[in-house]
């Protein structure tokens, strides 16, 4: 008689955790790119660099390299739904993973390395927002009764999920058309403006909005409810008027 019960705990116990490690992943995107661009500049004296990876060589070395890794295996010890959902975690761990361990070369662009441990890299990041999108696009969002979960506005969650992953494949676009379509005297005039930390920050982002919110986080709450309000008076609308 008692092992329903227990049953019921032990699951609700295994689901806070994957609730949890959704917020770790989701807080750590956040907090990245903040981490390594303003606190670095303002505390450290280390100037806003051309791209993520390059910090690296920095004094904020640790900051990056430890956020990778303790994102890789956030996303090791996540499961989802299906064999897919979970190979797409290990993927995304692994290029988490690949990113920490497999420096840039300096000073160098992301196209022409001069190591192997460069290209890797290179291929590492590809892998690692693909990851991310095709987990906002195609995983996040309720498209099938056995991915629905019981939470408020599931229509604003699905278009924070969409949205954000929409965001990281243009970001990815316009990173890729820089590495492969400008001349070196274009991309030098974009890295005057730290243009691929600026397209990295901002898919950072995206997919720590996804992440968050699929995490019920105070804040994500908070933004999907107050998008709810003018649909609900719409529907409240129509509905007196009828």
């Amino acid at each position: 008689m008692n092992s329903i019960p227990e049953l019921t705990e032990r699951t609700n116990s295994l689901v806070l955790s994957y609730v949890g490690i959704r917020r770790a992943i989701g807080v750590s995107g956040l907090l990245l790119p903040v981490m390594l661009g303003p606190v670095g500049w303002l505390f450290f004296g280390v100037e806003i660099q051309d791209s993520m990876s390059a910090y690296y060589h920095t004094a904020m070395r640790d900051v990056f390299v430890g956020t990778l890794c303790a994102m890789g295996i956030f996303l090791f010890c996540y499961r989802g739904y299906d064999r897919i959902e979970n190979w797409t975690a290990n993927v995304g761990c692994f290029s988490a993973l690949g990113l920490a361990l497999f420096p840039l070369d300096f000073n160098s662009d992301p196209l022409f390395q001069r190591s192997i441990t460069g290209y890797l890299h290179s291929l590492s990041g590809g892998v690692f927002f693909s990851t991310f999108a095709f987990y906002s696009l195609f995983h996040f969002p309720s498209s099938t009764p056995e991915k629905q979960e019981i939470a408020p506005h599931e229509r604003e969650r699905n278009f924070v999920y969409r949205s954000s992953g929409t965001v990281i494949l243009l970001s990815m676009s316009a990173m890729g058309a820089y590495v492969l379509l400008l001349s070196a005297e274009q991309k030098s005039f974009l890295n005057g403006y730290n243009f691929l930390f600026w397209m990295e920050w901002i898919a950072v982002w995206a997919f720590a909005a996804a992440w968050l919110t699929k995490g019920r986080t105070i804040v994500a709450e908070i933004a999907v409810d107050l998008m709810a309000i003018p649909m609900d008076l719409l529907l409240k609308h129509d509905k007196n008027r009828s």
